[in-house]
């Protein structure tokens, strides 16, 4: 290293010192772009001084490249192996291989030079990445680093996840719905690796599963040669591409692709009486791994490990740094087995690193691993550098990553196929192309951003609060938590810097970080409107109780709410009847609102003119046909029927239908799924001792775009015209009454 710094305080420009060099390089002190008449004339003479500097910048790069290349070469290949650096030949080289390579062909040995070559890949050649990937919290991490990947690639890959149930249902919903051409995604059971490390106890924060990397051999498919191993917490800064091609550096004997540690973590030295697994030197860092799969498994590589594990636990106990120690171990006992990476394939931003000593420019980063528990909060002194490119990535819209390679056509799905149909039966004349257009839209789905806990209730009569919301809503989150103790499904319309911003608001919020029973579901912005039924069926899809409160988060449901819905679905046999229970909704002006604690105090406000039935004022025929007049006095549940425009807030089954999805933005998104409940016989039934109230809040932009566009209104006509003739095929002479009572409004 202090060589290659020496070489960076050299003047620049040291590929022509003098204008005579220049000359020698373009003969007759000429750019070959430009011929001799027209360098004449003052404007090309500017015009080729511009072309020769930039090649003289060019050249300077290309240079500096060739004398780090060189420096590392020369500055490993003479220090002992005890000294940290592991590039000696005795025991495996980490810079490019000779002629004598086994891997290069007769001809290539003849034409060897003694440059470094740069190794390559074909250009459609399929890359193989592993994870391992378990909770709620790594799977979000995950997305981080699959996006950085995806940036900067230029290569089909195929992503090997081994995962526990949780970050499965997580990663396949998004990469499903994410339909990234030329990505392929496999899971792997977890839970079927466990037995092989669970014997190893561990005293990582990672748990069984930071032991699962040695698993790979016999978790992947056998047919599966080459992989590259990742963390969750790691970011690239470069095309993936050039790390796979490292592969063809290794030697016939090296099966392993690691970077040196860069802490003194196994030097022993971090504080008294502090012992290490054995390993070489400063040791390596398994964040990055090269594995030469077809290799290990010639070599026995699952006895291998588990041989050394079982022999250094008899002295030490347990693993310190999980599947680390045990790599480490391994090579200790077998160096010739390792290629060792420059360390700008893996900086390491741990607590005591020496990073800083891997890297002297930006340029030089390729991987970036955040690999200290606190993460962004770690301390060095280019750390903001190093969070301000994750947050790139973390907040980068994953829609811009649906991108075809050129020159590498993917193989079409089913799916594909069928939206790609779709979308070309539409006519782009249609007045209304753009709304019929977002009914096809695949929006990508984050299921469980935050973490989730709740087991239903074993009596059957669980129930569900579904919502959906946007950024403008979140204010409301808190107080429907404290007003609803049940579990809560929430779908949140956001693009991908809206979700980090929440997900800070969560975190830092009391209320919400208490609560493991609330589902974060993030469906991720796309196109002009708002999908508010998709958005409302992602919600509803992922309630685990057996009955579901239909909601809107601009509401709060009275004080008990949650236990008296499951007492009314045992009074009125919803397991055995088709009902759908109305929660009769009323509304304040007020910002500031003394809640009221019960019916009678309701009824008193609403007396008062504090409380008002909800838009008697603006929309009357959305909720009249509750009869508020009768729900005074009520004392036991009323059915009413269905009228037009009634859209009230109902408990119903979980198997309900689900909304219909052509209505975006404004207008008969929940009237149509009351029609549609209606069509299915399910009996209204309003419920006397229960209401919810909406809090007032800004127009949303929807509302504002139905009132001031005649061609959205128009749009919203003819679909909903649409809606009543498929209402008609599908139920028949039982829907026309819907037909007849819209014509009479």
């Amino acid at each position: 290293r202090d060589g290659l710094m020496r070489e960076r305080k050299k003047p620049k420009y040291d590929l022509f010192n003098n204008a005579s060099e220049v000359n020698t390089f373009f003969p007759h002190g000429r750019s070959l772009l430009l011929s001799p008449c027209l360098s004449e004339t003052p404007e090309a003479r500017v015009l080729e001084r511009a072309v020769l500097e930039s090649r003289v910048r060019e050249m300077e790069e290309e240079n500096r490249q060739i004398r780090l290349q060189l420096n590392q070469l020369q500055g490993t290949a003479g220090q002992p192996a005890d000294g940290g650096n592991y590039g000696n030949a005795a025991w495996g080289a980490s810079a490019d291989t000779g002629p004598d390579d086994v891997e290069n062909t007769a001809e290539e040995r003849a034409n060897h030079t003694e440059c470094p070559r740069s190794p390559t890949i074909l250009k459609c050649e399929l890359i193989h990445v592993a994870c391992v990937c378990a909770g709620h919290n790594a799977s979000r991490d995950v997305v981080t680093l699959v996006k950085s990947i995806l940036f900067h690639r230029r290569n089909p890959l195929h992503f090997h996840f081994i995962t526990d149930a949780v970050a499965n249902q997580i990663l396949s919903s998004l990469f499903q719905s994410w339909m990234v051409p030329s990505v392929q995604v496999s899971f792997y059971d977890a839970d079927e690796l466990k037995s092989e490390v669970s014997w190893i106890p561990n005293k990582h924060y990672s748990g069984i599963y930071g032991l699962m990397k040695l698993t790979l051999t016999k978790a992947l498919p056998s047919d599966l040669t080459k992989v590259i191993v990742l963390d969750t917490d790691i970011t690239f800064a470069t095309d993936i591409a050039e790390l796979w091609a490292i592969f063809r550096k290794f030697t016939d004997k090296q099966v392993i692709g690691l970077v040196e540690n860069q802490s003194d973590w196994y030097l022993g030295n971090l504080w008294k009486n502090h012992k290490p697994w054995p390993a070489l030197g400063r040791g390596f860092n398994t964040g990055v791994i090269l594995l030469y799969l077809e290799r290990l498994r010639r070599i026995g590589w699952e006895q291998m490990w588990r041989l050394t594990a079982e022999r250094e636990l008899m002295s030490m106990l347990s693993t310190s740094l999980a599947d680390q120690d045990i790599f480490n171990a391994f090579i200790k006992q077998n160096p010739v087995l390792v290629h060792q990476l420059p360390c700008f394939w893996n900086v390491q931003l741990s607590d005591h690193t020496r990073s800083e000593q891997c890297y002297t420019e930006v340029s030089d980063l390729k991987v970036i691993h955040w690999n200290s528990p606190k993460k962004l909060r770690v301390k060095n002194k280019h750390v903001e550098f190093f969070r301000n490119l994750y947050l790139t990535f973390l907040e980068y819209d994953g829609n811009l990553l649906r991108r075809e390679l050129f020159g590498c056509p993917s193989q079409a799905t089913s799916e594909s196929v069928r939206l790609q149909g779709a979308l070309e039966e539409l006519d782009e004349d249609d007045q209304c192309y753009d709304f019929r257009r977002e009914r096809i839209t695949v929006h990508r789905v984050h299921l469980y951003f935050l973490q989730y806990e709740y087991t239903p209730a074993g009596d059957d009569t669980d129930v569900t609060l579904v919502a959906q919301l946007s950024m403008d809503r979140l204010q409301m989150l808190e107080a429907i938590c404290k007003h609803w103790e049940g579990p809560i499904s929430l779908a949140l319309y956001m693009s991908d810097a809206e979700a980090q911003q929440f997900l800070r608001y969560a975190q830092a919020s009391e209320v919400l970080k208490n609560r493991k029973n609330v589902g974060y579901h993030i469906v991720y912005k796309e196109g002009q409107f708002y999908p508010v039924n998709l958005v409302r069926n992602v919600a509803l899809r992922n309630a685990n109780t057996p009955y579901v409160f239909l909601a809107d988060v601009d509401f709060l449901p009275m004080y008990g709410l949650y236990d008296y819905l499951r007492k009314s679905v045992v009074q009125l046999d919803m397991a055995h009847t088709k009902k759908a229970l109305v929660v009769p909704a009323f509304e304040t002006l007020r910002y500031r609102l003394s809640f009221p604690k019960s019916k009678a105090e309701l009824l008193s406000m609403l007396d008062m003119g504090t409380l008002y039935t909800f838009r008697y004022h603006v929309w009357t025929k959305g909720h009249a046909p509750t009869n508020y007049a009768k729900w005074r006095t009520a004392t036991t549940p009323y059915k009413v029927e269905w009228e037009a425009d009634f859209e009230p807030y109902v408990v119903v089954k979980r198997d309900c239908p689900e909304y219909d999805q052509r209505f975006v933005g404004f207008g008969w998104n929940k009237v149509s799924h009351i029609m549609e409940l209606d069509a299915q016989e399910y009996d209204l039934m309003v419920l006397p001792n229960a209401f919810m109230i909406h809090m007032p809040h800004a127009p949303s932009f929807d509302i504002s775009k139905f009132r001031s566009s005649p061609g959205y209104r128009y749009c919203l006509q003819t679909l909903k015209e649409e809606f009543h003739q498929d209402l008609s095929r599908k139920y028949g002479a039982a829907a026309l009454k819907y037909l007849t009572a819209q014509r009479n409004i």
